[in-house]
Formats: C-alpha cells, sequence, structure tokens
C-alpha cells in the first residue's frame, strides 16, 4: 500500500520501553518488512544505547540507522559504527534538544531527524516550534556543506507538511494521517502534492 501511494522509504520505529515509555518492534521485525520491500527501511532508534543494535538491525536490512543525541555521548563514533555496518547514519534532536549537539556530525550524516512531537507515540499534535529549528537545522548542514535529508516527524499531516517543507525539510515521517486516512495510498499522494507548491 505504501509502495503503491508512492512512499520512498518505510520509517520504523523502534522503542525500548526505557527512552520512551513503549514497547515496538525487534530485529525481526526489521527482516520480515525487508522480505516485503525494496524500499529502504529507516529505522529510528529510540532506544538507550543504541549501538548494543546496530549490527542486528543492519543485518536484518536496515537501510537508515537514525539514533537519538540525547542518548549518543559518543555520537562520532557511532555514526561512524553505522556506516562501517553498510546503512546510512541518521541522528535525531528532541523538541528540548539544542541544535548545536549535532553540529560537529551534521557535515558527516546522512539524515538528520528533527522532532515535532515528544518521542514515544502516534497521534500526538504538532509543536509549533519546530518550523524554526527546521530553518536553523536546514541553514546548518547548509554551512557545514552536509548533504543530510532534512527529515520531521512528528504531527505531520496536511495542515503542517507545507510548512515544514517550506521552511527547509526535505523528507517527512507521516504515519497516523497515512494510516487512519480512508485511503492510504491517496493521502501519501496528497502530502506530496502539498510539497511541490511554490514556496
Amino acid at each position: 500500500m505504501c509502495e503503491a501511494g508512492g512512499a520512498d522509504w518505510i520509517h520504523v520505529d523502534v522503542m525500548d520501553g526505557c527512552f520512551v515509555p513503549n514497547l515496538t518492534f525487534g530485529a525481526k521485525v526489521i527482516e520480515t518488512v525487508r522480505k516485503l520491500t525494496a524500499l529502504p527501511l529507516d529505522v529510528h532508534l529510540m532506544v538507550v544505547e543504541p549501538e548494543k543494535y546496530f549490527d542486528s538491525f543492519a543485518k536484518a536490512g536496515a537501510s537508515v540507522l537514525t539514533i537519538h543525541t540525547e542518548v549518543a555521548p559518543h555520537l562520532d563514533r557511532q555514526v561512524g559504527r553505522v556506516k562501517e555496518l553498510g546503512c546510512l547514519a541518521g541522528v535525531v534532536v528532541n523538541p528540548a534538544t539544542p541544535l548545536a549537539a549535532v553540529e560537529e556530525v551534521v557535515g558527516e550524516i546522512d539524515v538528520l531527524l528533527i522532532m515535532s512531537v515528544n518521542p514515544g507515540f502516534g497521534g500526538q499534535s504538532f509543536i509549533r516550534g519546530a518550523i524554526d529549528r527546521i530553518r536553523r537545522a536546514r541553514a546548518m548542514i547548509d554551512r557545514a556543506g552536509g548533504r543530510a535529508a532534512l527529515e520531521v516527524d512528528g504531527g505531520i499531516n496536511r495542515a503542517t507538511i507545507a510548512e515544514c517543507w517550506r521552511a527547509g525539510a526535505d523528507t517527512f515521517v507521516a504515519g497516523n494521517a497515512i494510516f487512519s486516512a480512508a485511503d492510504p495510498a491517496r493521502e501519501i499522494g496528497a502530502l506530496r502534492a502539498l510539497c511541490s507548491e511554490v514556496a
């Protein structure tokens, strides 16, 4: 259904019940999803000690491993290890985490994910302050000469996606908006169309 709608990636939230108050998928689910699609699997590790999961998730078929700065005291080393495993390396910042936390690695990463909700549960309302953070993140990537995709996750729907796109985001996680729609495949197209207007 996601492929039919034109989705570019499949975003998978991995939660450990410690870093966020919810528990979701393990490597076996990633392995199963990999068998069902050739689309890149964007694996968002909302876990403590994410480095413990790198090898098993890479082996299971993850295309992108994205880790939170809040649990990555050795961010440069962790980004390097993800790349050694043949995955794209992503870094996430929560709504209250300063963008400066990723400034030293922003030129080396493949994805910078801005959370526009506090992570842990789907269906939350978009935090308006994310728009300014997206603008500042885009400027930071450009200053560093980086090539990272600027991804936004949380409360992305028809009412919020265009403003995020105009602020500089180019990649969007829209779980609830798509999976609660009457026609999910059509909803993907509608969201994409909102990012093709003249900014």
